[in-house]
């Protein structure tokens, strides 16, 4: 079932209707079974997946909830020598360790062999056939269970929060399957931890004016970035990225520059839909966008961009690695040996290695993506390493941070940079993103029809006016989402937007929605790109 299918649309009114009916205590009954049926209509064959995840899950924290009550009843209850209490607690500790290491095995191995053996065999095959040796046939045929990345990752940070004791395991099976199948983010996120989530999934919630009408305002809005932009760039950017090598220089730099506009579109309008669903049912999702094209360094842009992603791997990866009793050695090292900043930069990097190479594999099996997650950590990492050179040199420029002039520079830098980066793994292999900006930057050739630089190919056969026509549809979306980004700085632009007169407010929303459906392809269910990872 397509978010943007007109079969979506019966859904989300039948499940408002029945939310809001039944008694309060029911409605995340409501939210379970909906998520249910949404999961078998997108994608039945790989239901017993996440049926998989949510059982295994579900005992093993209650496994480990258990050992740790006892342990507690048992610590409470006296009798027991000191000797004979860290005895007890070293047992059970190494009993609930063995547990969640079980249960991570088996989810992040399901993960792994939907995404990563067809990569692993053919760099297996590779290196035996350097070797004179015999491969191995990649004979499976399946297909990859709808958001597993999502709810693999969500369902692996509640388990680890159970194990370091920071919540309690959920006693409730159905509560637990609708926190890992809960169906607005299981696609594309957000990823949330459990003690946010659960309060709002699981309390009770009254029917709001306010809530239903800000939540459908959002999502029109999520609706028209998806469809009147991003979907609308689609064939273009396509026709570019496969065929780069008889384009010219501006045609490739303004499809690198458009494609960085078409996957925020496309992600942060699906953010726009979900989370606007969930206002209207009363449930507060995490934000995962903060105006990412305005941050001024890489590593604010990753900071705004899929930010509950960015906060779980430095949460579950980051932090354990960075604060490790070897790492921590390899810093004390470093600071007798070399100097007192690499011993404090040098953990933080071997962490950021980790991260930033498990975020490239997270995205994709491909080499285009390792690099690319690896060229990003590089970018932050120098950074961290040249801190001092960098307010040096500024100190002697006499470079005012605070000048409009300068943080716009350093605006356009980070967006360049961040465009750069993600078109890498998107031509094709890494190879052929290179070749890409190669032939971007050494075919300064100057062409006599403005519009023959954007070779649309849904409109080769069209006349230019209705050309220009798409063009300037896609150039006032561009601008217009750039614009609600500047204003939200301070507040909402719901808040700008509800505070026009009624008839104003009316006409506004009519005329998107009109646009939507005129110039879009409303109800044939195009898919989001995000969901690919």
């Amino acid at each position: 079932m397509a978010l943007t299918s007109f079969w979506f649309l019966v859904f989300v009114l039948g499940l408002l209707i029945l939310y809001y009916l039944v008694p309060k205590k029911m409605q995340w009954w409501i939210l379970l079974a909906g998520s249910m049926v949404f999961y078998l209509c997108a994608d039945v064959r790989s239901i017993l997946f996440i049926l998989i995840t949510a059982t295994s899950v579900y005992f093993g924290a209650r496994l480990m909830q258990k050992i740790s009550d006892d342990q507690k009843a048992r610590f409470t209850e006296g009798g027991l020598s000191r000797e004979e209490k860290s005895t007890l607690k070293e047992r059970n500790n190494r009993q609930r360790k063995a547990i969640m290491i079980c249960v991570l095995l088996l989810n992040v191995g399901i993960l792994c062999a939907f995404k990563y053996l067809h990569f692993a065999l053919e760099q297996f095959n590779r290196v035996a056939a350097l070797f004179g040796g015999q491969g191995i046939a990649d004979t499976f045929q399946w297909v990859i269970p709808l958001g597993i990345s999502f709810y693999t990752f969500q369902s692996v940070g509640y388990l680890v929060d159970v194990y370091w004791k920071k919540i309690d395991a959920e006693k409730n099976y159905g509560k637990m399957l609708l926190f890992v199948s809960f169906f607005p983010q299981i696609t594309q996120g957000p990823i949330s931890d459990f003690a946010q989530l659960s309060g709002e999934l699981f309390g009770e919630h009254t029917f709001s004016y306010h809530n239903y009408a800000w939540g459908a305002q959002r999502m029109i809005w999520g609706f028209a970035k998806k469809i009147l932009l991003a979907d609308m760039l689609a064939p273009y950017i396509s026709e570019v990225f496969q065929y780069y090598y008889y384009y010219t220089t501006f045609t490739l730099v303004i499809c690198g520059f458009f494609y960085s506009v078409q996957i925020y579109a496309d992600f942060s309008g699906y953010m726009d839909i979900v989370c606007g669903l969930c206002q209207m049912l009363g449930i507060r999702l995490s934000e995962n966008f903060e105006r990412p094209y305005f941050s001024k360094s890489v590593a604010e842009y990753w900071r705004r961009w899929h930010i509950t992603l960015g906060a779980w791997f430095k949460t579950y990866i980051y932090y354990p690695i960075a604060v490790s009793k070897w790492n921590k050695k390899l810093g004390k090292l470093a600071r007798t040996k070399i100097s007192k900043r690499a011993g404090m930069n040098l953990p933080a990097t071997v962490a950021l290695v980790a991260v930033w190479l498990t975020t490239g594999l997270w995205h994709g099996a491909s080499w285009g993506y390792i690099a690319w997650g690896g060229v990003n950590g590089m970018f932050i990492i120098v950074s961290l390493w040249l801190e001092p050179f960098y307010e040096t040199c500024k100190k002697k420029l006499r470079i005012n941070e605070s000048a409009w002039l300068w943080r716009a520079f350093q605006t356009l830098r980070t967006f360049a940079l961040v465009t750069v980066i993600k078109v890498l793994p998107e031509v094709g292999t890494l190879r052929q993103g290179l070749e890409y900006w190669k032939c971007a930057f050494t075919r300064p050739v100057i062409l006599r029809n403005f519009v023959d630089y954007f070779p649309y190919p849904n409109l080769l056969d069209m006349e230019s006016f209705q050309k220009a026509e798409t063009l300037g549809i896609i150039a006032v979306g561009t601008i217009l989402l750039f614009v609600v980004d500047l204003l939200q700085r301070k507040k909402p632009v719901r808040e700008y937007f509800n505070k026009l007169p009624g008839i104003v407010r009316v006409v506004l929303m009519a005329s998107l929605i009109a646009a939507i459906i005129l110039f879009g392809n409303f109800g044939q269910g195009g898919g989001f790109m995000y969901a690919q990872f």
